[in-house]
């Protein structure tokens, strides 16, 4: 039985205070960790205070991004070495607006996938495709591709420890979602792939999360299908309150 994950992606969004604040808000209220891993993933600034807020509560830290080197001459970058030593525990890897505006390539995901687990980070590689490879029934070969590429090299282990987050890059921010049941689809294609790469039992461990404008009102929809492990949320994850209706739409 895989556990449930639910991991909120601020993006660029929140204020040190307003981050603050918001654990403050869901204090207490957090599901117990022996039902589901709460992951919230921060812009850079605030991963030290949420790190130290967190400490002896029922939710992980994750960055949104890193770079594969462990340090060296690149002038804004944030190593797997740096987040480690934060205290951080989760990495977004390969997020489609990455790949959009900021030239993450299935090359590059790799490389941090790698560096991620040689540091002990659980990445959350992001897969999906665009509007246009969707209307032309290039789903499956797109996802196919990301994930193969993104998980070439990792060992069994590494793999079975690693998250996949199905995102059709058209249902992001946009209002729109996959249906349930065509979420599900693909994210049992998602393991297909894994287990042609690694095996059934590696596959089987595997968790796979669906983003795409999930809020309090579809989670459990999404939660309720055979293959969607949990959720990778943007929008709704930004206020306490809808934040902690996700948590307790994990049980389907």
């Amino acid at each position: 039985m895989r556990k449930p994950i639910i991991a909120g992606n601020w993006k660029m969004h929140k204020t040190v205070e307003e981050g603050k604040h918001f654990i403050n808000e869901i204090d207490g209220l957090v599901p117990n960790e022996a039902d589901i891993d709460t992951v919230i993933c921060a812009p850079f600034v605030h991963l030290p205070v949420l790190v130290d807020l967190v400490k002896e509560k029922p939710v992980a830290i994750g960055a949104q991004n890193m770079h594969f080197e462990e340090q060296g001459a690149f002038t804004g970058e944030v190593s797997p070495t740096m987040l480690k030593d934060l205290g951080v525990d989760y990495v977004i890897l390969g997020h489609s607006e990455r790949r959009q505006y900021f030239n993450d390539t299935d090359q590059t995901v790799n490389k941090k996938t790698k560096a991620a687990h040689q540091y002990g980070l659980v990445p959350i590689v992001c897969v999906g495709e665009n509007l246009d490879q969707r209307e032309g029934n290039q789903t499956k070969d797109v996802v196919k591709e990301q994930v193969t590429l993104a998980f070439d090299g990792l060992s069994a282990e590494q793999a079975s420890q690693t998250v996949i987050a199905y995102e059709p890059v058209w249902a992001i921010g946009t209002g729109k979602s996959s249906s349930a049941e065509d979420a599900n689809e693909v994210i049992t294609y998602i393991r297909s792939v894994v287990s042609d790469q690694f095996g059934s039992e590696v596959a089987d461990k595997v968790r796979i999360q669906y983003g795409g404008s999930v809020k309090p009102e579809n989670i459990k929809e999404y939660m309720g299908q055979s293959d969607i492990d949990g959720a990778l949320v943007g929008g709704a994850s930004l206020k306490g309150d809808s934040f902690l209706q996700l948590l307790e739409g994990h049980k389907g």
